[in-house]
C-alpha cells in the first residue's frame, strides 16, 4: 500500500506542477489569460508606484502607504518568481534567462535597501546609492514581455531583416561622414575681420557629424546651424534624407512581419529551453527539438 501511494502522491505532484506550468507560461487557456491580466494590471501598478515615490510631495505626502505598496508587491511578484522555478522543468536554465533575470531585477532592489547597510543616518554617497537601486524597480516593466505574443513575432521579424537593416545603416553612417565632412568645410574654418577664429559649431568634422545625426533623424535641436547659401542648401537635402530613415527601416520590417503573419503562432513555450513562437501545429520546439 505504501507503494502506490507514494506513487500516486508524485502523480499529483507532477499533475499540480503541469497545471500551473500551463497558467504561467502560456496564455491559450482562460486561466492564462486570466492570470496575465493580472499579473499586467500588477506590473502597472507597481511602476507606477515607483514613479510617485520619486516625486517629492507625493513621498512626504504618503511614506507610509507608498512603502507599503511597494513591499506587497515585492513578495507578490517574490512569490510569483518562486513558483515559476518550481513550474519550470529545467529551473537553472529559467533563472539565467532573460526573463528570469527580468524577474530577479523586478524583486532584488527592495530585498538590498533593507539590508542593514542602509540604516541610519542619511548621506550623499548612501542616498545616491539607495536612488540607483530604486531606479532598478523599473525593470518590472519587462515583465511585460511575459504576454506579449507580438513581442516575438516582431523580435523575429527584425532578426530577419537583419542583413538589410545593416547594409541600411552602413549607408546613413557613410552619408553622415561624407556630409559631415563637406559641412566643415563649408562652414567651418571661417575668420571675422580681425582675423579671429569665429565658433560656428563645424569647427571639426566630429561636430560637423554630430549636426548631420540631429539633423537627419529631423530632431532639430538648434545649438548648431549654417550660416551659409550652400550649407543651408546641403541641411535642406539633409532634413529630407532625414524621412527616408524612418520609411525604409520600417518598410524592412513591416515587410518581414508581413510575411510571418502568414503563420499562425501560439504562445505554447517549450518546457526545457523556454522557447516561444511556435507554430500551431507544431509537436516538438523548433529551437531544441524537445516535445512540446
Amino acid at each position: 500500500m505504501s507503494k502506490p501511494t507514494a506513487m500516486n502522491e508524485k502523480h499529483e505532484n507532477l499533475s499540480w506542477r503541469a497545471r500551473w506550468y500551463e497558467v504561467i507560461f502560456e496564455a491559450d487557456t482562460p486561466a492564462g489569460k486570466l492570470f496575465d491580466v493580472l499579473l499586467l494590471i500588477a506590473i502597472l501598478l507597481s511602476v507606477l508606484v515607483v514613479m510617485c515615490e520619486s516625486v517629492e510631495a507625493i513621498r512626504k505626502a504618503y511614506p507610509k502607504l507608498l512603502v507599503g505598496a511597494e513591499w506587497f508587491f515585492t513578495l507578490l511578484f517574490t512569490l510569483e518568481y518562486g513558483v515559476r522555478i518550481i513550474c519550470a522543468r529545467r529551473p537553472k536554465r529559467y533563472i539565467f534567462s532573460f526573463y528570469g533575470i527580468v524577474d530577479l531585477l523586478a524583486i532584488l532592489p527592495t530585498y538590498v535597501i533593507a539590508l542593514p547597510i542602509f540604516e541610519g543616518g542619511p548621506s550623499a554617497q548612501r542616498l545616491a546609492v539607495i536612488r540607483a537601486i530604486r531606479l532598478l524597480r523599473v525593470f518590472r516593466i519587462f515583465k511585460l514581455a511575459h504576454m506579449l505574443s507580438e513581442a516575438s513575432a516582431l523580435r523575429q521579424a527584425i532578426w530577419a531583416a537583419r542583413a538589410k537593416i545593416a547594409v541600411f545603416l552602413s549607408f546613413v553612417l557613410i552619408a553622415v561622414v561624407i556630409v559631415g565632412s563637406a559641412m566643415h568645410l563649408i562652414e567651418g574654418g571661417r575668420v571675422d575681420s580681425d582675423g579671429q577664429q569665429i565658433v560656428t559649431g563645424f569647427d571639426s568634422i566630429p561636430e560637423s557629424m554630430y549636426w548631420a545625426i540631429v539633423t537627419m533623424t529631423t530632431v532639430g535641436y538648434g545649438d548648431v546651424s549654417p550660416t551659409t547659401g550652400l550649407g543651408k542648401a546641403l541641411a535642406a537635402c539633409m532634413m529630407i534624407l532625414g524621412y527616408c530613415m524612418i520609411i525604409v527601416p520600417t518598410g524592412i520590417v513591416s515587410a518581414e512581419l508581413a510575411h510571418a503573419g502568414g503563420k499562425s503562432q501560439t504562445t505554447q513555450v517549450c518546457p526545457e529551453c523556454m522557447g516561444e513562437g511556435h507554430a500551431a501545429d507544431a509537436v516538438h520546439c523548433k529551437y531544441c527539438g524537445a516535445k512540446l
